[in-house]
């Protein structure tokens, strides 16, 4: 295969998108004006490029540069990077569940039963001395 017939093998992004597995489809891109430093640029021109990934509902806005060419780079990147850490972040999540459970499960040890029992039996000592008096 070449690279006409691959986009993904020249273009970066292309292939980021294919290793998270992020359609162009489910991205929404708008353009709108810029803010701040660029003076007439700025304010005449839509420089301004905001990405949202509605399955996530994910959201990058990026007016770094007064060149649209150059924030759409930068915002696919960014969004790119969110989906990125938010996946990596929810393997995380399910490997720290996974291992609480089996940490869970696990038999104790046979110290870890004495030490339990011990402190049942200095508890119930405790109780015992705060029964009432008798006086047969």
């Amino acid at each position: 295969m070449n690279a006409t017939e691959n986009p993904a093998a020249d273009d970066p992004v292309a292939r980021r998108m294919v290793l998270l597995g992020v359609r162009e489809e489910d991205i929404e891109e708008v353009f709108t004006r810029s803010g701040g430093h660029g003076g007439q640029n700025v304010n005449k021109t839509s420089t301004c490029v905001m990405l949202t990934h509605r399955p996530t509902g994910l959201q990058v806005k990026c007016q770094t540069t007064r060149q649209q060419g150059k924030n759409r780079e930068l915002a696919w990147q960014m969004l790119l990077d969110k989906i990125d850490e938010q996946k990596k972040r929810r393997v995380l999540e399910q490997r720290s569940q996974q291992e609480k459970l089996r940490r869970q499960k696990r038999p104790r040890s046979r110290r870890a039963k004495e030490r339990i029992l011990e402190n049942k039996s200095r508890q119930s000592a405790k109780k015992g001395l705060r029964r009432p008096v008798r006086g047969d």
